[in-house]
C-alpha cells in the first residue's frame, strides 16, 4: 500500500469523467467531487471516494486534477474558501479546462503563495478522444511536476506536450489549436455547401477532399456525421464560441491580427446568439445549409 498514489479529480461532467475513469488502478486510490451526487455514484461503486469539496479532496490527494466548465468556476475551485489551495495534502493542482491565460495564471500565483505547484493541462480530442485516451495534453509548468504527472497523463490521453515552464502557455497552445479548428469547421460547412447546392455528390466531396489539399479534422472527422445526419461531435456551439473568443482576446493582448479567424468567429458567435449554444457545435451546419438553401447528406440507401 505504500505505493499507492492518492489522486484527486474534480468535474465529473462530459469530458472529466471519461478521464478520470481512466485513472483507475491498482496503484491510485481516486477522490473525486462533482457538485452532482449521481456524478460521483458510479465512481464511488468502483471504489472511489466522494468528497464534499475541491479542499476535501486536496486534503487526500496529492496530485489534484480539475476539469471545469469555466475560468470562474475553476478559479473558485482552487483559490476559493473551499478551493485546493487550502488542502493539506495536494502538492500539484493540474487545470485540463481551456479557461485562458491570464486565468490560469492568476490560478497559478495564489497557489504558489501556499507553495503549491500549478501545472497547467488543456487537452484536445474531444469527447471521443476522452473516452478512448487518445487526448492530446498540452502542459506547462514546473519540470519536476510534470514529470510527476506525466504517467498520470499518459493514462488520460496518447500523447503529451510540453510547450514551456510558465503557466498559461499550454493554454495559449489549446487556443491556437481550437481557432484552427472553429475555422477550418466553418469554412468546411460553407465549402461543402457550394458543392452541394451545385449538384456534387456529398460522400464523394468528402472523400476526394480528404484525399486532397483541403484536408482537414473538420473534413475528415466532422463531415462524415454531417454525412450520416447524426451531427453529433460531442461539445457544443457555446463551448467552441467560448474558446474562439479567449483566442482572439490573446491575438488582441499579443497585438496579432486575425482576419480570417475574424471571420468565423463571427459565425459561431451568431450560432451562439441565437439560443443555439447549447447544441453540438455540428449543429452549426444547418445554419449554414438554411442560408445556402441545400443540405449536405450522404444520398446513399441505408
Amino acid at each position: 500500500m505504500s505505493n499507492l498514489t492518492h489522486i484527486g479529480f474534480l468535474g465529473l461532467g462530459q469530458m472529466g469523467a471519461p478521464m478520470a475513469e481512466r485513472l483507475f488502478g491498482p496503484d491510485v486510490q481516486l477522490h473525486v467531487y462533482d457538485p452532482r451526487a449521481e456524478a460521483m455514484a458510479p465512481f464511488v461503486a468502483r471504489g472511489a471516494k466522494a468528497c464534499a469539496s475541491p479542499a476535501a479532496v486536496a486534503d487526500a490527494a496529492s496530485i489534484v486534477f480539475a476539469c471545469l466548465p469555466s475560468g470562474k468556476v475553476s478559479e473558485a475551485a482552487a483559490l476559493g474558501p473551499e478551493g485546493t489551495v487550502h488542502g493539506k495534502a495536494m502538492r500539484i493542482h493540474a487545470g485540463l479546462s481551456t479557461i485562458g491565460r491570464a486565468t490560469v495564471q492568476r490560478i497559478a500565483e495564489g497557489l504558489a503563495q501556499r507553495g503549491l505547484a500549478m501545472v497547467d493541462s488543456p487537452i484536445s480530442g474531444g469527447p471521443a478522444g476522452a473516452r478512448a485516451g487518445t487526448l492530446a495534453m498540452m502542459v506547462a509548468g514546473d519540470p519536476a511536476a510534470v514529470e510527476a504527472l506525466r504517467p498520470f497523463l499518459l493514462r488520460i490521453g496518447k500523447r503529451v506536450f510540453v510547450l514551456g515552464e510558465q503557466p498559461g502557455q499550454g493554454q495559449v497552445m489549446k487556443l491556437v489549436n481550437n481557432l484552427l479548428f472553429a475555422a477550418n469547421t466553418a469554412n468546411a460547412f460553407e465549402a461543402f455547401a457550394l458543392g452541394a447546392k451545385a449538384g456534387l455528390d456529398p460522400d464523394t466531396m468528402v472523400e476526394m477532399v480528404n484525399a486532397g489539399t483541403g484536408r482537414s479534422f473538420a473534413s475528415s472527422d466532422v463531415m462524415p456525421g454531417i454525412l450520416s445526419g447524426k451531427l453529433r461531435f460531442g461539445a457544443t456551439i457555446a463551448v467552441l464560441d467560448k474558446d474562439v473568443g479567449l483566442g482572439l482576446d490573446e491575438a488582441k493582448a499579443y497585438d496579432v491580427p486575425m482576419w480570417g479567424i475574424e471571420q468565423a468567429a463571427r459565425l459561431w458567435r451568431f450560432a451562439a446568439s441565437q439560443g443555439k449554444g447549447a447544441e453540438d457545435l455540428a449543429e452549426l451546419v444547418r445554419i449554414v445549409e438554411g442560408w445556402a438553401g441545400t443540405e449536405i447528406r450522404s444520398r446513399k440507401e441505408g
